[in-house]
């Protein structure tokens, strides 16, 4: 979706009308406008608060990214009340501006919503926050205080001066996360297939035993972390028969992206002595970590892994990398 196509779509114009407007309830829309190159508030009424005017009987709105490009956030708090409201919606999914904004959410607008998904853009401009520090602790007092018993957040730091803040209901009913960092509550995501994973600080091999726990339907697993996993000597981790940690099980995993982590990690998810990926049919990577990991693709240890592999992106791309097809078999089926 972008705003063009919506405002071609989503009038009392279109020829659709009688269709879109009476008949849907349950709305997912892939917003392709860039959250740079528009003012929010502006987007906000023109966009968004008119979606729920024109759908008589949407009860689902989900507004979901394309990619790692965000799209225009919700901004509410300098729109009237009245704004992007609805007497029927129960389960919201969308980015808004600020924390303030998720709050006004929760003023009795949507007066039937029952399940809230957000991510925070820019969670250090909110009125509530002190010293520009954002803690998790914070926001569920406040999420007390106005009553709302059965909704958690999690608040990430994903560097220094970027936080990335989610606020939900629970039980959590989607079936994608990102931004999720080393500090989650301990609860069961049970629908989430799709996660992105990201952190200032290094992931240890807890964080992926506590990952396989709180995700039991893991798909598509994004690892986003350039600072080294190693909590002990970088030979003894990298040794083949380590027996440091037991072994990981992700049994439904199809899609792993490390082109974006430390090599270490490359380590901890291609060893078979660390963890084992039965259904892996899609790999992302970078090429030297890749060779360097494999050992020019002689290691035994990291083969079982990469055995039923059909796609693979290595990073920069090569036309021909000695031994790569006779590591990854699958890539001739």
């Amino acid at each position: 979706m972008g705003e063009e196509i919506a405002l071609n779509y989503f009038t009392n114009k279109s020829s659709l009308r009688s269709i879109f407007q009476e008949q849907i309830t349950n709305l997912i829309l892939i917003n392709n406008d860039e959250c740079a190159m528009t003012c929010s508030s502006n987007y906000t009424a023109k966009i968004y608060a008119h979606i729920l005017t024109f759908f008589k009987n949407l009860k689902i709105l989900r507004i979901i990214e394309p990619s790692i490009v965000s799209y225009p956030p919700l901004s509410l708090c300098y729109l009237p009340s009245t704004t992007f409201s609805s007497p029927i919606l129960t389960h919201l999914y969308i980015n808004v501006q600020t924390f303030d904004d998720c709050l006004c959410l929760l003023d009795g607008r949507l007066k039937q919503l029952t399940t809230l998904f957000v991510t925070v853009c820019c969670p250090f401009e909110s009125s509530r926050i002190i010293h520009n520090m954002l803690f998790g602790e914070d926001i569920q007092q406040t999420l007390m205080n106005i009553g709302l018993q059965d909704v958690t957040s999690i608040v990430n730091y994903v560097c220094d001066s970027r936080a990335a803040c989610s606020i939900f209901s629970l039980p959590f009913q989607f079936d994608y996360l990102k931004d999720l960092g080393n500090k989650f509550p301990n609860i069961v995501f049970s629908y989430v297939t799709y996660l992105h994973v990201k952190d200032n600080d290094p992931f240890r091999h807890e964080f992926f035993v506590r990952i396989v726990q709180s995700f039991p339907l893991l798909k598509y697993l994004q690892i986003y972390n350039v600072r080294s996993s190693l909590p002990v000597d970088a030979m003894t981790f990298s040794s083949d028969n380590c027996q440091l940690y037991s072994t990981i099980e992700y049994p439904h995993l199809t899609t792993l992206d490390l082109s974006c982590a430390h090599r270490e990690y490359v380590e901890q998810f291609l060893n078979e002595t660390k963890t084992y990926m039965p259904c892996l049919t899609e790999l992302i990577v970078m090429v030297r970590d890749l060779t360097v990991v494999t050992k020019n693709f002689t290691r035994n240890e990291t083969r079982r892994n990469c055995a039923k592999v059909k796609t693979l992106f290595i990073l920069p791309p090569l036309l021909h990398v000695e031994g790569l097809y006779d590591y990854f078999p699958s890539l001739y089926k």
